[in-house]
């Protein structure tokens, strides 16, 4: 479940330093079965780039691809994801991030299926959900969410992984931007 929207797409394209987020929470607004609005919080994101050179990749890639580009909302829209809002802000002296977009398809929102009536994501057994207002299901393969068909708002939050190495700040690069 380590697609985390946006930020993650940046984590495969752009190694060996790529952007990490501390936590990530979802709320999908459902306007039918399949339908609906995703408001995504990224929580303290930092770049675990080692050298100069991947580090000021890391703030290209989030201050510019991410927060200003219209290329993010072309290949979100081939997606049938539809940005309406995208923001950085910095809270408690952390780096945090906001993007809001309307789906056609929940199939195609980080895994989430609907099926007999029924919504339900599945993630690895190693993911950490914080929250949920769907019931957890825990299984030695894997661990699924799962929301009754009659919910009109999915909401869950998800701790990212530690990170394997030191992480560098990206709030002091932020405020210059502003």
């Amino acid at each position: 479940m380590k697609k985390l929207l946006l930020l993650v797409l940046l984590s495969l394209l752009f190694t060996p330093g790529c952007l990490v987020i501390y936590k990530i929470s979802y709320s999908l607004d459902m306007k039918s079965e399949k339908k609906g609005t995703a408001t995504v919080r990224f929580y303290d994101i930092r770049s675990d780039a080692i050298g100069n050179r991947e580090f000021e990749e890391d703030k290209k890639n989030l201050f510019e691809y991410l927060y200003k580009s219209n290329e993010i909302i072309e290949s979100l829209r081939s997606e049938g994801k539809y940005l309406l809002k995208r923001n950085l802000e910095v809270s408690n002296n952390k780096l945090n991030g906001l993007a809001v977009y309307d789906f056609d398809d929940i199939d195609k929102v980080e895994g989430i299926k609907y099926e007999s009536g029924l919504y339900y994501l599945t993630l690895q057994t190693e993911d950490s959900v914080i929250s949920t207002n769907g019931s957890l299901e825990q299984k030695q393969e894997y661990k699924r969410i799962i929301w009754s068909g009659n919910e009109k708002t999915l909401r869950f939050e998800i701790l990212a992984d530690k990170p394997e190495r030191q992480t560098r700040d990206l709030v002091s690069h932020f405020k210059k931007l502003k």
